[in-house]
């Protein structure tokens, strides 16, 4: 694969070469490969038809989980983050060491696996929250927790610059991935200030169903805001808000 280079920015086919914009640039690339139909039929590609399987089952977990947490995922994620997360939940259904290739899946995969994961590669919530935290995931009561004693925020809160105030969010999710289906509750404080003054200790409790038998995902993040004149702004439209799952429990 080529980048073009130049004045004049081709898109379209001229030749045996196509040319064509993506994100990184324009791409110039030699038209070809394998006829569809024989990778659908020839026994030769067997594991290709397996793989593109689990490959779009992952892709497709990976949109439950996305929907399910979009009332904080919203303004907490990066532009490679959907790829990011089809490239785990592969993993994750590699996990799966009951069902046969090509039909492995999530639930007899290891969901645990997701666990730590970064919505926005450039906030890290390892490197943006220093405040020590606990979380836990009561399954029977199907209550969701994250507490944190009282800390001072300039000191714990690497706040990008022009910061003013912040939110702690935090979410519960409970997926039914072979039905595509969530049962969803989210939390966030009211705007605190970015200051050199101790909080209060902060605890948050998302519900989900009761004794469900559904993969459970606890996500972390925090919000940032700017004062202008009285209102509040979403800093930067949150390209700097860490969000990441900070317990998870597949059963």
């Amino acid at each position: 694969m080529a980048k073009q280079r130049g004045i004049i920015k081709l898109k379209g086919t001229l030749g045996d070469i196509t040319f064509y914009k993506t994100k990184d640039g324009y791409i110039a690339r030699e038209r070809g490969g394998i006829d569809a139909s024989r990778i659908a039929n020839d026994p030769a590609f067997q594991r290709t038809r397996e793989n593109g399987a689990e490959f779009g089952r992952a892709g497709k977990a990976g949109k439950i989980l996305r929907s399910a947490l979009r009332p904080i995922l919203i303004h907490s994620s990066d532009g490679k983050m959907v790829s990011r997360l089809t490239q785990q939940m592969v993993k994750v259904i590699q996990a799966d060491m009951t069902s046969a290739r090509g039909l492995r899946n999530v639930i007899d995969g290891e969901a645990e696996l997701l666990s730590g994961f970064d919505f926005n590669i450039t906030g890290k919530l390892g490197t943006i929250l220093f405040a020590p935290f606990e979380s836990s995931i009561d399954r029977s009561s199907g209550d969701l927790s994250i507490s944190l004693a009282p800390f001072i925020p300039i000191n714990m809160i690497a706040a990008p610059g022009g910061t003013t105030h912040y939110k702690i969010v935090s979410a519960a999710a409970e997926i039914d991935f072979e039905a595509e289906k969530f049962v969803v509750s989210h939390s966030e404080t009211a705007l605190l200030p970015w200051d050199a003054v101790a909080t209060a200790p902060i605890s948050q409790s998302n519900s989900v169903t009761p004794a469900s038998t559904k993969p459970l995902f606890l996500a972390l993040g925090i919000a940032f805001y700017q004062e202008v004149n009285g209102q509040m702004y979403s800093l930067k439209n949150g390209a700097n808000n860490p969000l990441a799952l900070v317990q998870v429990s597949g059963l």
